[in-house]
């Protein structure tokens, strides 16, 4: 039966000899971190309508929460071991006393020490993807990808994964281990990778995992002023593409998406999703985006953009938008690739 008969998304393989997975997956970040308050049943409907729809790869870190996303995701996973492939992640060091605090620690210690809290609050015997959230360039590259390397030798994980690494980052953690997807933003707002990561992913047969592809909302329509339209705990009210005139110039970008949408019969946020995965023909390399949502529908909205395929003239719409983009993606510039590349 087709894909357009169950509903069901296409699949693509995470890294040369990686798991295959829908060709989309699911951000659950939000179902319990950074974007205020929660529906937990409305999340865990929205993880089981995922799965439904083919989506099979499922994204948390140690960071979200400290430690709660792991947990309230790892019911789902355990009902449905054998159809999932659950990634997460360290790297990010958070102080409970004061959230906005944040550091790096990429050291053999921390990581061993991460893997096994992982392992716990997901209540699972082996993590499928394991990422690097981010880079401690106090520490060679190498040393960390190697304690992931002796993880997998334990048992304790499958596959290897980084976070917004640089293409010569990441040429030298394959080195190491193969290292099977890369996880950094991308999308029509964020698309610093295209320099050195996608070309060195494409290089090496590493699938790329974006993170953010509906700009956090933002390009769905979401929000326009994160200071003004969302709560104070909402970590977009820090993000300098958020707020202020910042936000009221980028809200002004968004205009080829509506009108795309409109003539299309689609939604600004299936436009940028459609553009995203369409990065996987223009790069030749397999694309996996992870919206996050916490709502079944949006789960629905999201999978079918999987099945739009933009023009020619549309993508060439969409082209200039990324350059014109004021503010950067984070108030923290440690927490990207900028800088190393």
């Amino acid at each position: 039966m087709s894909q357009e008969r169950t509903g069901r998304i296409a699949t693509a393989r995470l890294g040369a000899e990686g798991p295959e997975v829908g060709v989309q997956g699911l951000g659950c970040m939000g179902m319990s971190f950074a974007y205020g308050p929660t529906d937990a049943d409305g999340a865990r409907a929205a993880l089981e309508r995922a799965l439904e729809l083919g989506v099979t790869l499922y994204d948390t870190a140690d960071l979200y929460g400290f430690g709660e996303n792991e947990r309230f995701i790892a019911p789902f996973v355990r009902a449905h071991r054998d159809e999932v492939v659950v990634a997460t992640k360290f790297g990010v060091v958070m102080d409970p006393a004061d959230p906005a605090k944040r550091g790096i620690r990429n050291d053999a210690a921390y990581i061993r020490r991460c893997a096994e809290g992982s392992l716990e609050r997901l209540g699972v015997d082996v993590i499928d993807l394991y990422y690097m959230h981010r880079r401690d360039t106090r520490v060679p590259i190498e040393e960390t990808v190697g304690t992931m390397a002796e993880l997998v030798a334990e048992g304790k994980v499958r596959r290897l994964g980084l976070s917004e690494v640089t293409g010569d980052e990441l040429r030298a953690a394959h080195a190491v281990h193969p290292i099977a997807a890369v996880q950094s933003e991308w999308s029509v707002f964020s698309r610093d990778v295209e320099r050195t990561a996608v070309p060195a992913a494409k290089e090496l047969g590493v699938a790329f995992v974006p993170y953010s592809p509906l700009g956090r909302g933002f390009l769905a329509g979401a929000f326009t002023d994160a200071a003004r339209e969302l709560g104070d705990d909402d970590f977009r009210r820090t993000m300098p593409r958020f707020t202020g005139e910042n936000a009221a110039a980028n809200a002004a970008l968004r205009e080829p998406l509506h009108a795309i949408a409109k003539t299309r019969g689609i939604t600004p946020g299936q436009v940028a999703l459609a553009w995203v995965q369409q990065r996987a023909a223009v790069h030749g390399l397999p694309v996996v985006p992870i919206p996050g949502t916490r709502r079944r529908e949006r789960v629905e909205e999201n999978t079918a953009a999987t099945r739009v395929e933009l023009t020619a003239d549309e993508l060439a719409a969409l082209e200039p938008i990324a350059g014109r983009v004021a503010g950067g993606r984070y108030a923290d510039l440690g927490f990207t690739s900028a800088g190393r590349e």
